[in-house]
């Protein structure tokens, strides 16, 4: 019985950004997931003159305690994004750990995607543990299969947790980027040691690179055959492919 090796299921050597053409599209289920995920890729994107728009579906008013979370939580966004250098940010508000996968909203995230006219777009990993992270995976990837042939690049990035990955990048020279973007939320950093845990994902990422990179973010680009497929089905593949001789 003879399984993948490790480079056939993790890059060995690190890319410079995920997708380099612009500009990028970032579905983020919750305030804080664009930074805790990828913040230091888009801090990187930013530098080399890419425009990144973050759109944030949830409302978060049940991530954290106190009074007017919802407000508190879109300010420290609107933080995250100046540190950040994103372009732009839209709220659509949707109810927190109750993100409905249907035509509603995905026809929705179509015409958004529509309009803003990225080049790729960015969701959460399919593996997360938070349902609204797979939710929001879901929905973006049935918005990208409504726009058929016209869909940009789909480009799914880790949170808390890994997936599977096809392009590791090295984040080691905007590591205090992310880390300032990321303590723009305080509501959230109250709640759990998110910081040493976003820190030991970006740390175990670059378990396959060389001794000089210190910090990775972990991507999956998929390719269009990819995307024609349910994402569920997919997933399964991938399992299948990982443990088969």
């Amino acid at each position: 019985m003879s399984l993948l090796q490790e480079h056939q299921l993790l890059p060995f050597q690190s890319e410079a950004l995920p997708h380099a053409r612009g500009p990028w599209l970032v579905f983020a289920p919750h305030p804080d997931d664009e930074s805790f995920g990828m913040g230091g890729s888009i801090a990187k994107a930013v530098e080399v003159g890419l425009a990144v728009d973050l759109v944030v579906l949830t409302d978060g008013a049940l991530g954290g305690s106190g009074s007017d979370l919802i407000v508190r939580r879109q300010q420290e966004v609107r933080c995250a994004a100046h540190v950040l250098g994103l372009h732009s940010v839209q709220f659509l508000t949707e109810p927190d750990r109750a993100l409905q996968v249907g035509d509603r909203l995905a026809q929705q995230l179509a015409t958004i995607i529509t309009q803003r006219k990225p080049a790729a777009v960015f969701f959460p990993a399919v593996l997360e543990l938070h349902p609204d992270h797979r939710s929001a995976a879901l929905l973006v990837w049935r918005s990208l299969q409504l726009l058929g042939a016209q869909a940009p690049i789909a480009i799914a990035y880790e949170i808390t947790g890994q997936s599977p990955a096809n392009c590791l990048v090295d984040i080691s020279s905007v590591m205090a980027v992310k880390q300032q973007a990321i303590a723009c939320y305080p509501s959230q950093l109250g709640e759990n040691n998110y910081l040493d845990v976003i820190r030991a994902l970006n740390r175990l990422r670059t378990l396959t690179l060389p001794k000089e990179v210190q910090w990775a973010e972990a991507f999956y680009r998929y390719s269009s055959d990819e995307l024609a497929l349910p994402l569920p089905v997919w997933a399964a593949q991938r399992v299948s492919a990982m443990l088969s001789a």
